[in-house]
């Protein structure tokens, strides 16, 4: 399989590729690298696969993000304390390889830290890592010119954000730009779980389709089976990470893995939820 413009597609792009033909809802789990620690962060990615998760997204933790709630907030405050640093992130990637996961990792940050350790030297840095695909929260596509060519050239997809609100010509832009797959943002407002997903909801993501035929992913407010089987009447995916955080907030240290992993097949429908 290739993408578009020819090149030939990696993981992301097989793994929607063979959720398609299974016809499937793919999973895409968040997780904030470095936490509660570096080890743990090893061991939590293995239990969410286990579970069910598809695609894993490894926050970059960075002290002045714009899109996280608080519960991703607090993460990120608690990792960056214990010094995880963007290149600790990639090396944490790199381990995870050479554990032996081979499902798409995606880092997700902000641009400042980037820029800060060299937008060419960080995405090259990442692609040797194992890395498969960024989503940088604040950078516009407008001003992405330096990184979209930088990814180009190393074969990561550059996976841009879309919210209710983005214009037909914002997501004609996107379009045109992303790889990998599109993320849909649910609402105008930062992450964290709800009870409902917003109206309207459907219809957004019919219109970012009708410029693409990328796989779309849609997250913020998502953490129930409800959620979860909702967006896959209309979505490829769906994006969880607050009430993942959530779930190891509650979990002894001995217990993290064993309850992710049950959480995520129950959200996925794999498991009954206990009653």
């Amino acid at each position: 399989m290739s993408r578009p413009d020819g090149r030939p597609a990696g993981r992301i792009a097989d793994m929607f590729e063979g959720l398609r033909g299974q016809g499937q809802t793919g999973l895409i789990a968040f997780l904030t690298a470095g936490y509660p620690d570096v080890e743990a962060t090893l061991r939590l990615v293995p239990a969410l696969l286990e579970g069910g998760a598809h695609i894993i997204e490894l926050g970059v933790p960075f002290s002045d993000p714009l899109a996280d709630g608080a519960t991703i907030q607090r993460a990120s405050f608690h990792a960056l304390r214990q010094g995880v640093t963007p290149r600790v992130c990639l090396q944490t990637v790199e381990r995870l390889r050479a554990q032996g996961v081979t499902a798409p990792l995606v880092l997700m940050g902000y641009y400042n830290p980037i820029l800060a350790h060299g937008t060419a030297a960080f995405v090259r840095d990442a692609a040797a890592a194992g890395a498969d695909g960024l989503i940088v929260v604040d950078l516009p596509p407008e001003e992405s010119d330096e990184l979209w060519e930088a990814c180009r050239g190393h074969g990561l997809d550059l996976i841009y954000l879309l919210a209710p609100t983005s214009t037909d010509e914002r997501i004609a832009l996107v379009a045109g730009r992303a790889s990998g797959f599109i993320y849909c943002v649910s609402l105008t407002g930062v992450t964290g779980a709800r009870d409902e997903l917003p109206s309207g909801l459907k219809e957004f993501v019919g219109k970012v389709r009708s410029h693409s035929l990328l796989p779309v992913a849609v997250g913020f407010g998502i953490s129930k089976h409800k959620h979860f089987r909702a967006v896959g009447d209309f979505a490829d995916a769906a994006v969880i990470g607050s009430a993942i955080i959530d779930t190891i907030d509650r979990s002894g240290p001995q217990e993290r893995e064993a309850k992710v992993r049950e959480y995520v097949e129950v959200v996925t429908g794999r498991r009954r939820a206990a009653v």
